[in-house]
């Protein structure tokens, strides 16, 4: 991380110097004016932004809490441990990304001087402009979208170690540079950077998980998305499930849960993705493209195209969608 961002994280605060002295207490009037510890986006975000960060309060235990917003937290370097939703103990390390979703709660066990990490306060709208960014239906896209849009997303979080890819860790860093240095007109970088980010999150996901040491369901839904995004021309429920060494009836339960879907519709979303992208891009004729993408009946094909896109094949690719 750049030198000068880092020292910058490493400033003591106002309220971590009255830890220091004594105070044992995070200070929840920062944060809530509620009863309930529900850390408020009003009290952190100035009127009318959608996005800005703040250095994770060290040398204190940051008691259970909720937000009303996305967060995002980004850990510059040593660790933090998270318990999140009471059960799930999340180490992050330097370099590790983890989003937090609406409806997790939070607990924070003490940080040392040198373990900075910086929190986004993120509205949900930021993402508006990075979810155009993505192809429309990507099975990785929706997954991440839903977690973190939907309230009552059956995953509350989203751990990434991504220490060792350099174009996340680059986008990071850009998006933490113009946070900082606050100059005008720079929320359109930000969204774009964000949307850089998440494409880049959908290309490099299965090579994190490996070192993953969070949910094994996180692991186990993103190879599965994965699977179905790289073999969806002659991917089956058998194979991937020979390959994760589990029985197709926990693989569909699993999938059904977190994308309230079943591997064949998640498997024609997203031969169905491709098939449009080919239409767009590509002067292959439709019955060409049928068969690339791993259709070889044309009647079912076509209605199954007509009912997810309201017009033919040949009327997608001439801009006639009604």
């Amino acid at each position: 991380m750049d030198e000068m961002l880092l020292q910058y994280f490493k400033k003591i605060t106002d309220e971590e110097k009255a830890l220091l002295k004594g105070h044992t207490d995070i200070q929840k009037g920062i944060y809530t004016s509620q009863k309930e510890f529900v850390v408020d986006n009003a009290k952190l975000l100035q009127k009318g932004h959608l996005i800005e960060i703040r250095p994770h309060t060290r040398f204190a235990h940051f008691p259970k809490h909720r937000h009303n917003y996305v967060e995002l937290v980004y850990m510059c370097c040593g660790t933090t441990t998270h318990i999140i939703n009471d059960t799930e103990q999340i180490v992050l390390n330097e370099g590790d990304l983890l989003f937090l979703n609406q409806s997790a709660t939070q607990e924070i066990l003490p940080a040392g001087r040198d373990d900075i990490a910086v929190n986004f306060i993120i509205l949900p709208e930021f993402f508006d402009r990075a979810l155009s960014m993505v192809e429309r239906d990507h099975v990785l896209r929706n997954f991440l979208i839903s977690t973190l849009s939907n309230n009552h997303s059956q995953l509350p979080y989203l751990h990434f170690p991504a220490k060792n890819i350099l174009t996340i860790q680059n986008l990071i860093e850009n998006m933490l540079w113009t946070l900082v240095n606050k100059k005008p007109g720079t929320n359109t970088i930000n969204q774009i950077t964000m949307g850089l980010i998440f494409m880049n999150l959908s290309v490099f996901a299965e090579s994190m998980l490996p070192n993953q040491t969070g949910s094994y369901e996180q692991d186990l839904i993103f190879r599965i998305l994965k699977y179905i995004e790289t073999h969806y021309k002659n991917g089956t429920l058998t194979d991937i499930c020979a390959e994760l060494r589990l029985p197709d009836y926990y693989v569909s339960r699993l999938l059904k849960k977190y994308t309230g879907h079943t591997f064949k519709e998640l498997l024609q979303q997203q031969r169905l993705q491709q098939a449009v992208y080919l239409l767009s891009q590509t002067t292959l004729s439709v019955n060409h493209i049928m068969e690339a993408v791993g259709y070889n009946n044309s009647s079912f094909f076509y209605r199954i195209f007509r009912k997810k896109y309201g017009c033919s094949p040949k009327d997608y690719r001439e801009g006639k969608q009604y």
